[in-house]
């Protein structure tokens, strides 16, 4: 069945590859409504979309609260494509990873996209259509040194994904992940200055270093990550359900 809503949320909607995904499904005609908790970059990106003609809004939540995420569903009303991008990332030996760390990315990476998902996921269901898209890692498919929060949180994001595609198998609601490698972001920078402060190295040493990890040799772009997002939100995609794109140039195989 075609659905008439055109509205997407994105979470983590304002900087990096939040805001790359926003403005590509903006311009591809959907309203477009950010979520995230820096109030002053969320209007940022509203004054950019309204600029270029683009029907972007911004909302204030923590989306890791789950009666503000509630109350953002309630107020939000219909919504036909969901992309579970907020995230968090630090790296720590295992044996320095402390509770709150632990439970620091499990909330933002995980718990975050389950509490979205919950709230939304019906509506996608008595309408017979919805796509729901999971921002995860090429950590969610493996595991690197430093990075036990990071790397479970994501593997629970792309578990999250599959038990979801497997409960609206048979509908028109699909359920994908996208998993890119290091992207050029707020995110990589703060890897970027900590591989500064702990090896001395200069920025473009230690960008260069993030960007050897893949064949690529070099760090995605984020507007790359929109285009793979834009794909599963696509007609085209109506038969993907259940997937995890990897995003790295080929250096993980499954």
């Amino acid at each position: 069945m075609a659905d008439s809503v055109r509205r997407v949320v994105v979470t983590g909607g304002s900087g990096g590859i939040g805001r790359a995904v926003v403005c590509a499904l903006a311009a591809e005609g959907f309203g477009v409504v950010a979520l995230g908790r820096d109030s002053g970059r969320l209007a940022a990106l509203e004054r950019e979309g309204r600029a270029h003609g683009l029907d972007v809004s911004a909302r204030v939540c923590d989306v890791t609260d789950e009666d503000a995420v509630s109350a953002t569903a309630d107020a939000l009303g219909p919504v036909s494509v969901l992309v579970n991008n907020a995230g968090t990332a630090t790296t720590a030996p295992l044996r320095s990873t402390g509770l709150d760390l632990w439970e620091g990315h499990l909330r933002t990476n995980a718990t975050s996209a389950f509490l979205m998902t919950r709230a939304l996921l019906p509506g996608m269901l008595d309408r017979d259509h919805g796509r729901l898209v999971y921002v995860a890692s090429t950590a969610a498919l493996a595991g690197t040194r430093y990075t036990a929060a990071y790397t479970a949180s994501k593997h629970a994001m792309i578990g999250l994904a599959r038990a979801v595609a497997a409960e609206v198998a048979g509908t028109g609601v699909t359920s994908n992940a996208v998993c890119p490698t290091f992207v050029r972001g707020p995110m990589t920078e703060r890897s970027v200055a900590r591989i500064v402060e702990r090896t001395g190295r200069d920025r473009a040493q230690a960008e260069a270093a993030l960007a050897s990890a893949t064949p690529l040799g070099r760090l995605l772009e984020p507007e790359e990550v929109a285009a793979a997002v834009s794909y599963f939100v696509s007609p085209m995609a109506r038969a993907v359900n259940g997937q995890a794109l990897t995003i790295d140039g080929g250096g993980i195989h499954r």
